[in-house]
């Protein structure tokens, strides 16, 4: 989605030199939200761009893996040669995190790619008895659609409770029930020995039986191939950029999930893994690259997630919050959270309830600060509820 965000937008904003998207995979440019569910689930063949790349005059070179770069020469170096560039965007994403013990145990899987889901789709489609393991975002997904399919699923996590990385104990304890509703099993505190064909054995010793085993652990930024380069990556190895999304090597930017930047609005940098972020930055480079002077890039991160029959969205960042807000019952099927600092909104998660989401955004982007009182009453719209 990065880089050929970034391609389209370069051509939109009167860009007209050359330009390239080189990439390893040798399918045409695909979205990657619905590998998680109509693709998975056979509802969808694929889910390349609707992009006519010919007409806008975008060179693809698929099948084209990247394995160094050179900045002092302005060269990348490739499985085909080198290639020269005026300006480079790195736009590598992430990639999944992989189950210690488990590389070329049979029927164990990842789930980033178009291959990675086509591989996936006969599990499901035969029905097999599934563990997954990782209660994230993707391990909650897959779940949901293997449930859908009429699998036998369950799901070890390490933590004493789903998205145990992502949200806090509180928030997300409630999402546990969910499993159970949906006919999956959570399994928490639970952490894989090892996996062998057909099974997974746990610490305690249980066996869990599995035809298949989905790994959802978490994912990384995918840099090793910059080793050597000189450009600086953070702690989390992700490429380090400046507010205009620029590395530290010159004529190089980065964008999506392979790169962090300096948040003005949290006071942190952050690294956003998610769909939003991949389409926002592409404009900020792309207005960089034909001589505007672009904003400082400092978006609203957000991002959704459909599971067990929920439409979850969340907008923000709430780490800094020093307050926090139930809207609703969590027993129920919608209800919001929303954080507070220094009584300005800083981030919502919104379960079934989109309009609160939406909402929030610009009350985010904004800071607006809020009535408490009126915020935990789910009857009032967010946008009434500011403090005045």
């Amino acid at each position: 989605m990065a880089g050929v965000q970034t391609a389209v937008a370069l051509r939109e904003r009167g860009c007209t030199g050359t330009v390239t998207v080189i990439g390893a995979e040798p399918h045409q440019p695909y979205d990657r939200p619905p590998l998680s569910k109509a693709v998975l689930l056979g509802k969808a063949e694929g889910s390349a761009f609707d992009i006519d790349f010919e007409a806008l005059g975008i060179e693809l070179r698929l099948g084209v893996e990247v394995t160094g770069v050179r900045p002092a020469d302005h060269e990348l170096d490739t499985a085909a040669g080198p290639v020269g560039y005026d300006s480079l965007v790195l736009a590598t994403g992430a990639e999944p995190m992989r189950l210690p013990g488990s590389d070329g145990v049979p029927g164990v899987h990842l789930l980033r790619t178009l291959d990675d889901a086509e591989r996936l789709r006969p599990v499901l489609a035969e029905r097999h008895a599934v563990v997954v393991v990782g209660a994230g975002w993707i391990g909650a997904e897959f779940a949901t659609a293997a449930r859908d399919a009429g699998c036998a699923v369950t799901v070890v996590e390490a933590s004493g409770r789903p998205l145990a990385g992502a949200l806090p104990a509180e928030v997300a304890a409630p999402m546990a029930a969910w499993y159970a509703e949906a006919g999956a099993e959570l399994r928490t505190h639970a952490r894989v020995a090892r996996v062998e064909p057909g099974a997974v054995f746990l610490d305690d010793g249980s066996r869990l039986p599995a035809d298949a085993v989905v790994v959802g652990i978490g994912a990384r930024p995918a840099t090793a191939w910059l080793a050597g380069s000189g450009i600086e990556l953070g702690v989390h190895r992700e490429v380090v950029t400046d507010d205009r999304l620029r590395t530290s090597a010159p004529d190089v930017y980065a964008v999506g999930d392979c790169a962090s930047f300096p948040s003005g609005r949290y006071g942190e940098r952050l690294l956003v893994h998610h769909w939003d972020n991949a389409v926002q930055g592409p404009r900020t480079v792309a207005a960089a690259l034909v001589g505007e002077a672009p904003e400082a890039y400092d978006p609203v991160p957000y991002f959704w997630s459909e599971q067990f029959g929920r439409f979850v969205q969340y907008a923000g960042h709430h780490a800094a919050a020093d307050e926090l807000i139930w809207r609703g019952d969590p027993a129920t099927p919608s209800w919001t959270v929303c954080w507070l600092r220094d009584g300005a909104l800083v981030a919502v998660l919104a379960v079934g309830r989109p309009r609160d989401l939406a909402q929030s955004r610009k009350l985010i982007d904004a800071a607006t600060p809020m009535d408490p009182a009126l915020v935990t009453d789910p009857a009032v719209p967010l946008k009434k509820a500011v403090r005045v």
